[in-house]
């Protein structure tokens, strides 16, 4: 479970984003699709970032639906590895095309499975982060229907995933959750962040 949830790990997605935006830029016709795409990925981590910092620095949660913000292992995966897949087969026929999409599409499910597994999110904040991030990448690739990036020699493919594959091999994590805490901590003048047991005692 591990290995599935590091697909979704900042520590992996966010270096492997700049990348892609370099080489939409290098691959792709459009030159707004690199405008385009850092707008999804950013929007994606800025609405995770920000529904934590409300949690963690004031509480603003639902007890209901044990929800204390989206998953942004789920979030960030479920813009990042659609676009991947697609921008990474573009010159493929359509129907390795298709299939190369429907694996980018069942990573982020996979990731949300493993943090539900890992008891690290409840199903509110997975589906949410899960549906933040399909809503995003899917709009870019609906933006980009009309284009094809250009194909990949095998130099090419192997330089382009060279960072994100010596990334995955050391499995660091990233910090950010430690991060939002500090932070939502001092934003809100409090000593300790809220928890998700302080959330649910509100039941009592």
């Amino acid at each position: 479970m591990h290995i599935l949830t590091y697909f979704g790990d900042s520590m992996l997605l966010i270096p492997t984003a700049v990348i892609m935006a370099l080489l939409l830029r290098w691959k792709n016709d459009d030159r707004r699709a690199v405008w385009f795409w850092l707008l999804a990925f950013g929007c994606a981590g800025a609405v995770v970032s920000i529904s934590k910092i409300a949690f963690l620095g004031f509480g603003i949660g639902s007890v209901r639906f044990n929800f204390t913000g989206f998953s942004g292992h789920s979030a960030m995966s479920a813009t990042l590895w659609p676009v991947m897949l697609w921008l990474l087969t573009g010159r493929l026929a359509r129907g390795w095309r298709l299939a190369a999409l429907a694996i980018g599409y069942l990573i982020p499910l996979l990731v949300g499975i493993s943090r539900l597994a890992l008891d690290a999110h409840s199903p509110s904040e997975v589906i949410s982060g899960l549906l933040l991030g399909y809503t995003l990448s899917s709009a870019f690739l609906i933006a980009q229907r009309g284009m094809r990036p250009h194909g990949f020699s095998l130099a090419q493919l192997a330089v382009a995933l060279l960072l994100p594959v010596l990334l995955f091999s050391q499995g660091r994590v990233a910090t950010t959750q430690q991060f939002l805490q500090r932070l939502s901590a001092q934003l809100a003048g409090i000593e300790q962040p809220w928890t998700r047991a302080d959330l649910l005692n509100q039941r009592r």
